[in-house]
């Protein structure tokens, strides 16, 4: 059971996935960060309070901190539009190549079968 336990975890997809866990966790700081510190700001200077995060409404004893819900779809968008045009960018490097490797097979096949039709004839 150890020794699967091993293969498992050494296998490429876990490992990948594993390595996509990391960076997301280091990018999802740096995109708050962006938010928190460059946005937040320019929004303050239209609300009154100096924050998004900070806006806020009561009813009765309910405090609802609509603001920070905001915040965090800022945050959200942020992260879909820079993993969207990160998808984009790969899609358009890969897509290349691709199309550069089924030609070259379908030469690679053409050949084989001209080979192979000069054999049947003698």
């Amino acid at each position: 059971m150890l020794k699967e336990f091993k293969v498992f975890i050494l296998r490429g997809n876990v490992l990948d996935l594993a390595v996509g866990v990391i960076i997301g966790a280091a990018f999802t700081a740096l995109v708050k960060s962006l938010v928190d510190n460059l946005i937040n700001p320019l929004v303050g200077i239209f609300v009154h309070d100096g924050a998004l995060a900070k806006l806020s409404f009561k009813i009765g004893g309910a405090k609802f901190t609509y603001g920070a819900f905001l915040n965090d779809v800022l945050n959200f968008l942020i992260t879909a539009f820079v993993i969207f045009i990160l998808i984009k960018a790969i899609n358009k490097v890969f897509s290349g190549k691709e199309n550069e490797e089924e030609i070259l097979i379908n030469e690679e096949i053409e050949t084989l079968k001209e080979i192979r039709d000069l054999l049947a004839e003698k």
